[in-house]
């Protein structure tokens, strides 16, 4: 079945247009761009006009590219700021218009879609995690094999704790440490001990890893196939923290291996991923770029 799957983040909107048969996925078209629909959420409850603007259009192109590939079946999954905002059932209802599945979904169904998605080429059965930082919101799910045994979404994402802490360019000292500070304290409270002490190895998915991936191995253009199983060691992420954040955001934009819309979220972001994996004990994580995207795309070839 050809099926095509619209992520709508608070950080980025993307399309998947693939061919879904016995649980194998392929890849026929796949687009990202940063739409940041959750800017200012945080502070006001409410999705902004010209955020909503942005993800509208491009919503809209993708639909007319789903129906120049024929697909069968499609869905749109939008999530953390869309829950959060005072309007996001009235946004719901305008992606609707031009995906008629649109579903704002909860932080339970994003982490196991994204679980999903992650291990599905998997064949080792060892306790993994998989972290799913956002622009709004982390979701942390652990399993085996196909079987999740553990999920927590945290209402912190780059978006979020970016504009909650990080005021100066390029971020004072101090307000990294009280970003790292806020984010390492909302873990301790989400994530029990005996999980945290199960989790043999780690994945990483969406734009902070494989954004920080792209820059160690100095990509231009990006290339996801290399990307894709890169093993970003812990002390790889602490040096990508200290460089980042000593940075202003101008020069952050002209770094080989970062698309230039990533860079007002790196910071947070490679703060926030440096944190996961210390919190499982682990001495690196692997990126992946199979995520939510691949997951809705199986659930909704199975139904």
């Amino acid at each position: 079945m050809r099926v095509g799957v619209v992520d709508i983040g608070t950080n980025s909107t993307r399309l998947l247009v693939a061919d879904v048969e016995d649980g194998r996925v392929t890849e026929l078209a796949r687009e990202s761009r940063v739409t940041r629909l959750g800017e200012g959420v945080d502070g006001n409850g409410r999705l902004g006009d010209e955020p909503m603007a942005r993800v509208l259009a491009t919503v809209a192109e993708y639909s007319q590219r789903m129906d120049q590939q024929g697909v069968e079946a499609s869905v749109a999954v939008l999530t953390s700021a869309v829950r959060d905002a005072d309007n996001g059932a009235e946004f719901t209802a305008a992606i609707a218009e031009h995906v008629p599945d649109a579903r704002t979904i909860s932080g339970d169904e994003e982490a196991a879609l994204t679980f999903a998605g992650a291990t599905s080429e998997r064949t080792d059965d060892a306790e993994v995690v998989v972290i799913d930082i956002g622009g709004g919101s982390t979701e942390l799910v652990t399993g085996h094999g196909a079987d999740v045994d553990f999920h927590v979404s945290m209402q912190a994402g780059v978006v979020r704790l970016g504009e909650r802490h990080l005021h100066t360019d390029p971020p004072k000292p101090d307000e990294v440490a009280t970003l790292v500070e806020d984010f390492r304290a909302i873990l301790g409270d989400a994530l029990p001990e005996d999980v945290a002490r199960s989790v043999r190895a780690a994945i990483a998915v969406a734009g902070t890893p494989t954004s920080l991936a792209s820059i160690e191995l100095e990509l231009d253009p990006y290339d996801p196939s290399r990307t894709h199983g890169h093993v970003l060691e812990l002390a790889t992420l602490e040096e990508q923290l200290a460089f980042l954040a000593a940075m202003p955001l101008a020069e952050r934009r002209e770094i080989t291996g970062l698309h230039p819309d990533r860079a007002p979220t790196i910071v947070a972001g490679a703060a926030m991923l440096l944190e996961c994996v210390r919190a499982f004990g682990l001495q690196r994580v692997e990126v992946s770029e199979h995520d939510i995207l691949r997951g809705a795309a199986l659930a909704l070839a199975e139904h």
